[in-house]
């Protein structure tokens, strides 16, 4: 440690106070967080490339500041999909700070490890007040059955209206309509399902037939149409 002239020469003045860091809720319990090993936390975070073609998010399932677990899911840009595949096997066993400054490949998914920090570090995590924290796995089971990013995708001109294509329960194979031509219900297919069933030993078309559902007033429909063909 190098001292100017003038601070050396000054006489000493002792400290009062303690003035501890503000406690932070981590998995229960209250903690003056010092050092990276004193933080513990599962979050989620959404991050953003500079294009904003393209959107991350982010689970983290931090213990003692190191990175036991991590669940990436993109959308919208493909590349965006390989940067992840890297960056799952960066992330894990990484303490908060590395990961935060290592380059994980993709705008947006350093944008999303850069709001996750935000988040565990000020206690904002989504375990903040269970005890112990979330088991390492939480972060699998949010896929739930199937292992598949809930995905949301709609598509709709002034036009011609409304188009549903995928929705949390799986791809969309017909929409509803009432005497109106107002949507009433969807018809879907939950490719998860539909792919479990295949690996067990299904044809594809008893795999497709199993993995069907509607959502809604399919039965009162007056048609039903394919948002992709018309």
């Amino acid at each position: 440690m190098i001292y100017t002239k003038e601070v050396e020469m000054m006489c000493p003045v002792a400290k009062g106070a303690k003035h501890e860091p503000a406690p932070i809720p981590e998995e229960g319990k209250w903690v003056h967080a010092k050092q990276i090993g004193d933080i513990s936390g599962f979050t989620h975070g959404i991050g953003w490339c500079a294009p904003q073609q393209g959107a991350c998010k982010l689970s983290l399932n931090v213990k003692n500041g190191v990175i036991e677990e991590a669940l990436i899911e993109t959308i919208g840009c493909s590349g965006m999909t390989h940067s992840a595949a890297m960056a799952a096997e960066i992330l894990q066993g990484k303490t908060i700070l590395e990961a935060l400054n290592t380059d994980l490949v993709c705008d947006a998914i350093n944008t999303a490890m850069r709001e996750l920090f935000l988040q565990i570090v000020y206690g904002r995590s989504q375990s903040a007040f269970s005890d112990d924290g979330l088991a390492v796995g939480a972060g699998l089971e949010d896929l739930g059955k199937g292992l598949r990013s809930q995905v949301g995708t709609m598509y709709a001109t002034k036009e011609k209206g409304v188009r549903y294509l995928e929705m949390a329960e799986g791809y969309v194979t017909g929409i509803a309509l009432d005497e109106n031509d107002e949507v009433i219900g969807y018809q879907f297919v939950s490719l998860g399902k539909m792919t479990d069933f295949i690996k067990k030993g299904d044809s594809p078309t008893d795999a497709w037939e199993k993995a069907k559902g509607q959502y809604g007033r399919v039965a009162d429909a007056v048609k039903i149409i394919d948002p992709r063909k018309e």
